[in-house]
């Protein structure tokens, strides 16, 4: 089974256990947070701001409860959630519709409680949150960032080895923290020569997060897989999320 079939059918099988699926949702794009910034981006970080790939987030509403994702193709939507259930999830539109709506879902029955992207300022101390967490369980590991996130990568620099791979052709090659930003042709290298890789959530959107799941050990960061995460048991790191 396909990593994609194997949440729908659990998506299916929680939303069937408590008489949800002919349950209105709605779903809306929201505008770029901090001027564009988003799960990639930083506030205040004008130089980097995520204008295109994952750059903007939709926000689903259930029952009263929110829940986010971020996608390069942001648009509403609106239907009941058995019609959500039966997306192809064939691109990245319906891929992001279907994991907010699962966010808001999860987040309605308390299954999970971080499904808000941080507000502005609390960037920087997540990013301070990270650089500890990873000192404290992994010594001083070469970490290997997919999905640049600016204030992320500049907290990391001041401690450890870093590479850095991005999906938003802007940002290839440039030199962020003594570190060139390599595409994602070459985010096998990287992660090979690297110990410990974080992975920026939203590719369960984007469609490449299969890529990513036989690394060991690796780390998802980012309110985009919060549900999936918590059911999948990937390690995930979002402290400052809402």
């Amino acid at each position: 089974m396909g990593f994609y079939e194997h949440i729908k059918r659990q998506f299916k099988t929680i939303a069937d256990n408590h008489g949800f699926a002919g349950e209105a949702i709605s779903v809306s794009a929201l505008r770029p947070l901090y001027g564009g910034a988003a799960e990639r981006g930083g506030a205040g970080r004008q130089n980097f701001q995520c204008h295109k790939a994952r750059g903007d987030i939709i926000e689903a509403t259930f029952q009263g409860a929110r829940g986010q994702a971020f996608t390069d193709r942001p648009g509403d939507y609106k239907g009941h959630l058995r019609d959500v259930l039966s997306l192809n999830l064939s691109n990245s539109f319906e891929r992001a519709v279907f994991i907010a709506s699962l966010n808001a879902v999860m987040r309605h029955i308390g299954y999970v409680s971080t499904t808000i992207h941080c507000t502005d300022g609390e960037q920087e101390a997540c990013a301070a949150e990270l650089r500890e967490f990873i000192k404290k369980c992994y010594g001083r590991p070469r970490i290997a960032l997919v999905g640049f996130q600016p204030a992320m990568a500049a907290g990391l620099a001041r401690s450890f080895q870093i590479k850095i791979v991005d999906f938003d052709v802007e940002n290839i090659g440039k030199k962020v923290v003594g570190v060139i930003i390599c595409g994602p042709d070459r985010a096998g290298e990287v992660i090979d020569c690297c110990d410990l890789t974080l992975v920026t959530g939203s590719t369960v959107v984007d469609g490449t997060i299969e890529r990513f799941l036989k690394i060991k050990p690796v780390i998802f960061y980012g309110v985009t897989i919060a549900s999936v995460a918590e059911m999948c048991g990937y390690a995930r790191f979002c402290p400052c999320s809402h």
